[in-house]
């Protein structure tokens, strides 16, 4: 069968693609432009991204609030900084140990808690995070307690030694590349499907066959790995972890950055991951009033933008579109 393109639809392909050229321009060069604060900054942002992707798929395509993703995050550091400094283990090792250990955690644990839904299921994952926390206190055999483990060593990449954030920030976000395309692929697939199904009408999604369950349950799994990973990420770049990297604070943050990012894409994650740790830096220079400022921006990007700062720019966009074309306005057609 001929697939025939239309000229708007050939036009809109170009302007991806030159978008994505420039966008990987600047990726390149942005190191050479900014001082060390801002690229330390945007190593935090490509960490706290590939956690958060996972919460922006429980949520954005599942429906499932979670906050005890900061676990996760601490299963995979503490995991990968313990086998590596007292077990002399590899990092690949270590990391790939934290995400299975995460992985069967969050198998566990959700086996049983993602039978409740809404509030009940956000206020179950709380206490987890809590019950959590509170285990990483008493655990200071593995975890170091108070102290925590230093000395972590650093990433050995293909021989290139990953000890100045230049090199980790290209590391970290060619690494939230190859995460945002897997998870991409998932919500694409017949998988992808049945969660949204699952998410706009749970017994329609059960009428139409879908394990609702098993399904959550895997999504649940998926978000775990993704949280130990970068975890993992952040005990190797920081070279020290302690129960304070992994307080309630941080669940919080995972939660935010997809719904201020935005909620219908997964590139919404990026965008707010980088708003979530760019802003507190450039409203340091009010002082002691950063944070007060800083809540201010947040509750009136909510109000003002509620489906997040990429829905700004697809409602842009959109508008744009139909001023380019008003023949294709329904509004018009009508």
């Amino acid at each position: 069968m001929a697939c025939w393109v239309t000229q708007e639809e050939r036009e809109g392909e170009v302007q991806r693609r030159l978008l994505f050229i420039m966008a990987g321009i600047l990726w390149v060069l942005l190191p050479h432009f900014l001082g060390r604060q801002y690229i330390d900054v945007l190593v935090f942002a490509g960490i706290y991204a590939i956690s958060a992707l996972g919460v922006s798929l429980l949520l954005g395509y599942g429906g499932i609030v979670t906050l005890a993703q900061s676990v996760f995050y601490a299963i995979g550091a503490y995991t990968s900084a313990y086998l590596t400094t007292n077990s002399s283990w590899s990092v690949p090792a270590g990391m790939l140990t934290g995400a299975i250990f995460s992985g069967t955690i969050a198998l566990v644990i959700g086996w049983p808690i993602l039978r409740f839904k809404g509030y009940f299921l956000a206020i179950a994952t709380l206490a987890v995070a809590i019950i959590a926390n509170a285990l990483f206190y008493e655990f200071d055999s593995l975890t170091g307690g108070a102290i925590g483990i230093g000395g972590i060593p650093k990433i050995n990449f293909f021989g290139v030694l990953l000890d100045n954030p230049t090199h980790f920030y290209y590391f970290v976000w060619i690494f939230l590349g190859l995460c945002l395309w897997l998870v991409k692929n998932v919500t694409e697939s017949r998988v992808g499907l049945a969660v949204k199904s699952m998410r706009d009408s749970t017994e329609a999604a059960r009428i139409l066959g879908v394990e609702v369950h098993l399904l959550r349950v895997q999504m649940f799994v998926i978000c775990g790995v993704l949280g130990s990973l970068s975890g993992s990420l952040f005990a190797h770049y920081t070279g020290y972890v302690s129960v304070n990297s992994f307080s309630i604070e941080v669940s919080i943050l995972f939660l935010l950055i997809p719904v201020l990012g935005g909620l219908s894409s997964l590139y919404g994650v990026v965008i707010g991951a980088l708003f979530i740790t760019f802003t507190p830096v450039l409203l340091s220079k009010f002082g002691e009033l950063h944070g007060v400022v800083f809540g201010i921006a947040l509750v009136l990007l909510v109000t003002l933008a509620p489906k997040g700062i990429f829905g700004i720019y697809q409602s842009l966009h959109s508008r744009w579109k139909r001023r380019s074309n008003p023949a294709a306005d329904p509004v018009n057609l009508a």
